[in-house]
């Protein structure tokens, strides 16, 4: 789903980038209810567990990149790459630790990150509809940007995220020792 939101949402069109939100929404649901029912079922297996981040990342990195078109005083580049470099790390770390037959199970920090992630776009973006709907939506975006309340905002998911990176890196760290012969 993450491409279609990122061609709907790139649109200068309220009809479409609402969809957009709309789709982004549905895929963040039915990620939380896939993991949940997995869990609570007990139909976990190591693909899911590798896959299911794997899909988040693909929704957030979309999410991520909207963001800058929409306001780069805002949504700095530099922020999004760094999100997107622990994103790809971490993802690279466990294709590492699958190849060595070790499942590592996802931190409740990373966790909290995406949801905080999700949160934090779902908002950013709804606000980036509200760009482009003539009146007081758009003069209440352009306000709760000149008040600088999306930077700040996008610097604690930038902490945050890198600190659940951090976390993995460490609790891991045993992955990058090689066994002495």
């Amino acid at each position: 789903m993450a491409p279609i939101f990122l061609v709907l949402f790139i649109q200068d069109d309220i009809l479409l980038r609402s969809i957009s939100l709309f789709v982004f929404l549905i895929a963040a649901l039915t990620d939380i209810f896939d993991g949940y029912y997995a869990r609570r079922y007990e139909v976990e297996s190591d693909l899911g567990i590798f896959l299911d981040p794997l899909a988040d990342k693909f929704l957030t990195f979309a999410g991520f990149v909207c963001l800058p078109f929409l306001d780069p005083s805002q949504f700095p580049w530099w922020a999004v790459i760094v999100i997107v470099i622990r994103d790809i790390t971490i993802t690279l770390l466990r294709i590492f630790a699958d190849r060595q037959g070790i499942v590592m199970q996802t931190r409740v920090t990373a966790k909290a990150k995406t949801a905080v992630q999700m949160g934090f776009l779902y908002v950013a973006l709804l606000f980036g509809l509200f760009l482009i709907i003539p009146g007081a939506l758009a003069d209440l975006t352009q306000w709760v940007f000149s008040a600088d309340i999306f930077y700040w905002a996008m610097i604690v998911v930038v902490v945050i995220t890198v600190y659940s990176g951090i976390e993995y890196l460490v609790v891991n760290r045993h992955l990058f020792k090689r066994e002495k012969k």
